[in-house]
């Protein structure tokens, strides 16, 4: 499943948002999306295995990844305890010159901090701010507002800052990608059809199918199914409404299929799962 991003992660003041992620997780498995935010996941058990773009990372326990703005990521873990720590650099910028070129050049694509984080001083940069975040003492904001400020410092102290394209990197691709994505997001709701996705793409269905699958690892038809069973699994959790009418709202026309389809996304009914 992927999708763009467009949530508030943390508040306006305080744009930063952990996320402690393992089998009871909703999230679980993490949904293919993007954000113009960064993003940092920190395994702390098991295997996850992290696509970024047409990229794929396998990461265990203790290794830590980057996740640069804008770029189109997800996640499949095994048997995986891990941390999301998400948030905008852009509220970093102060009145520095220098501190706002290296900003501006993260956020506009123009670099890019390498997706392995092996330096072992970032790597305590990253753990301390998850810290902080999980125990959210008094002054803890000013700690994770510090810590990253010394996150990136230390990345351009060290000129771990990329100032070239990806290897390999089809940004042809991953643009009509997002842009099904985006169609996909802005109209689950309603009937889509495979003709429809790949018009948006600017390809033949039968071309599109095979697109479709060598970018995201699984078919147009279940990436569709999977995103609406995520959506009607945020309702399940955040409102009240009747599974009825969950279903209907997230593009099922059928309450059994919708039952039969969640289960098999989820592995529980969407009674349990509200239940649970």
């Amino acid at each position: 499943m992927s999708f763009n991003e467009i949530k508030q992660h943390g508040t306006e003041d305080f744009p930063f948002e952990l996320y402690n992620v393992d089998k009871e997780h909703p999230k679980y498995k993490m949904a293919f999306h993007w954000h113009a935010s960064v993003e940092l996941i920190r395994v702390i058990d098991g295997r996850l295995s992290v696509t970024l773009d047409d990229r794929v990372f396998e990461a265990t326990a203790g290794e830590i990844l980057f996740v640069n703005s804008e770029v189109i990521h997800g996640a499949t873990p095994t048997n995986c305890v891990y941390q999301c720590l998400v948030f905008n650099p852009a509220f970093l910028k102060t009145g520095n010159d220098g501190c706002n070129l290296f900003l501006d050049n993260l956020l506009s694509q123009n670099a890019h901090i390498p997706e392995r984080i092996e330096d072992e001083t970032l790597k305590s940069l990253v753990i301390k701010m998850m810290q902080e975040m999980d125990e959210r003492k008094d002054g803890f904001a000013f700690k994770v507002i510090g810590l990253a400020a010394q996150f990136f410092g230390t990345v351009q102290e060290k000129q771990y800052l990329a100032r070239q394209a990806y290897a390999g990197r089809d940004t042809q691709k991953i643009h009509k990608l997002k842009k099904v994505l985006k169609y996909i997001r802005d109209n689950f709701a309603s009937e889509i059809t495979l003709d429809d996705m790949a018009r948006q793409a600017g390809l033949s269905t039968k071309y599109f199918c095979a697109f479709f699958k060598n970018m995201t690892g699984t078919t147009p038809v279940k990436y569709l199914l999977a995103y609406r069973v995520e959506r009607a699994a945020r309702k399940l959790l955040g409102t009240d409404e009747s599974i009825t009418r969950i279903a209907y709202d997230c593009g099922f026309n059928d309450l059994s299929y919708f039952i039969k389809t969640f289960k098999d996304v989820k592995r529980i009914t969407p009674k349990n799962y509200r239940m649970k």
